[in-house]
């Protein structure tokens, strides 16, 4: 079966996603193609590496192509840290890289994430290649070009732009995922449908269920309408000085409730989308922009799917004051302001800056804070 291909048009920097089963096995012949890459690094963590890193570099292997891999980084979002950072570069560099040497993201979006900004900063930059293996990375953030880590101030704080040359996107790698982890992806899906693809979302009502039962094609059919909706907002916005900041929507409200449980497992990154995501619907009801019906709509799919709607189903007392001023903490405050994506209903996103911190708290408290 040929993959689907999703052509980000960037220019020099353009590239292309390719998406379907059997992708990791075909490695080889896809990076190959790649004008001036011979030689690879490849970067994975403990839980991927067991189950693909050998197939991804036998694959390189038998397509001529000089790849080693680096021990395999621990599993979590802790990774993305200064100290990760700092002995993944002294890592990378040990292998005297060139300017030509490829990094290789395997995994999920930690991964992704981190070697991208490595990759940016090792010998001023260096090109990388995304291979993600869990839905949101191949949804999100495996496209784009935003790399970054975190810091004790907040959530990818500290990063880059730079594009990959080559995303795989291999939908075998979403059958063996943890039904959570596999929610946690199915969010970001779902934000795509509310920013601008209204009639996406009345898909994802119908398909949903049957996409995270194991539907395969289902699945390849999510990934490739979200790759292409990211790709037309990336292509308009590369670097987030406008339109691009859409892809945000419930990101204000989920990284802050990610930093106030300390970004361990009792919330992960998708959840917290999801939760944000009904935030700023129900924000956007309180104000006289989005229907009471279509909030209803939103929560009943969330849990239909089995995603969270609300804080008390989260083992953690949160503050509703403590979470608002964590949200003035975000990148995309703006002269002080801060920017929330709201919806004038399902499928039509905007951004503003009138929000208040006490509106905020006041959302936060309405959810259980």
């Amino acid at each position: 079966m040929n993959p689907t291909t999703v052509h980000v048009a960037l220019d020099a920097r353009s590239y292309d996603i390719l998406i379907g089963p059997g992708l990791l096995a075909r490695a080889g012949e896809q990076v190959a193609a790649l004008k001036g890459v011979r030689r690879l690094i490849v970067i994975t963590d403990t839980h991927v590496a067991p189950r693909y890193l050998e197939r991804v570099m036998n694959s390189l292997s038998a397509a001529g192509l000089q790849a080693e891999s680096l021990p395999p980084l621990p599993a979590g979002e802790g990774t993305k840290s200064f100290a990760q950072l700092e002995a993944l570069l002294e890592a990378i560099l040990e292998k005297q890289p060139e300017r030509g040497t490829a990094l290789v993201a395997l995994g999920g979006g930690v991964i992704g994430d981190l070697v991208g900004f490595a990759a940016s900063i090792v010998l001023r930059g260096v090109p990388f290649i995304q291979m993600p293996t869990t839905l949101l990375s191949q949804v999100d953030s495996s496209v784009g070009g935003k790399t970054a880590i975190n810091s004790r101030h907040g959530k990818n704080l500290i990063g880059s732009f730079h594009q990959p040359l080559l995303v795989l996107a291999d939908t075998d790698c979403l059958a063996p995922l943890p039904r959570r982890e596999l929610l946690a992806g199915y969010a970001e899906v779902v934000k795509y449908g509310l920013i601008d693809q209204p009639e996406f979302f009345a898909w994802l009502e119908a398909h949903g269920p049957a996409l995270i039962e194991g539907d395969a094609e289902a699945r390849r059919h999510a990934v490739e309408i979200s790759c292409r909706a990211k790709a037309r907002i990336v292509e308009a916005d590369e670097k987030e000085s406008g339109k691009r900041a859409l892809l945000n929507l419930g990101h204000t409200f989920g990284h802050a409730l990610e930093k106030a449980t300390g970004y361990s497992d009792l919330l992960n990154h998708g959840e917290a989308v999801a939760l944000g995501c009904v935030m700023a619907l129900q924000m956007s009801v309180a104000r006289g922009l989005a229907t009471r019906e279509e909030l209803h709509r939103l929560r009943h799919h969330f849990t239909e799917t089995g995603l969270l709607t609300h804080l008390s189903q989260i083992p953690h007392r949160f503050s509703a004051e403590a979470l608002a001023s964590y949200c003035k903490q975000d990148k995309k405050v703006k002269d002080g302001k801060l920017t929330f994506i709201l919806l004038r209903g399902i499928g039509h996103a905007f951004i503003t800056q009138d929000v208040t911190e006490a509106e905020a708290a006041a959302t936060f408290a309405e959810f259980g804070a």
